[in-house]
């Protein structure tokens, strides 16, 4: 199952923005069984948005609280679907 993880910085998490947390924090998806298809930065109301592969809903859940402890942003995680997959579920509506 796809997710997406939108990021909000705080103060304190700016201040560690490094490439060595970015590698823990993909080490943890990885850990968890993940797979990241993309990361970004963002302009605007968000911060960083990664889109990644899990499981299940507990395990997304669990990396989306993981990855919070690990760089003190705060995310609010959604599962996704393709939008092949969205219209093929309207479809058989």
């Amino acid at each position: 199952m796809t997710y997406v993880f939108i990021g909000k910085y705080n103060t304190e998490s700016i201040k560690e923005i490094s490439s060595e947390r970015t590698d823990r924090a993909l080490s943890l998806i990885n850990q968890l069984g993940g797979k990241l298809i993309s990361m970004y930065a963002l302009l605007g109301g968000y911060d960083c948005v990664l889109i990644a592969d899990f499981p299940d809903n507990k395990i997304a859940m669990k990396a989306s609280l993981g990855l919070t402890l690990l760089t003190g942003i705060s995310f609010s995680t959604c599962p996704a679907v393709s939008m092949d997959d969205f219209d093929r579920m309207l479809n058989n509506l």
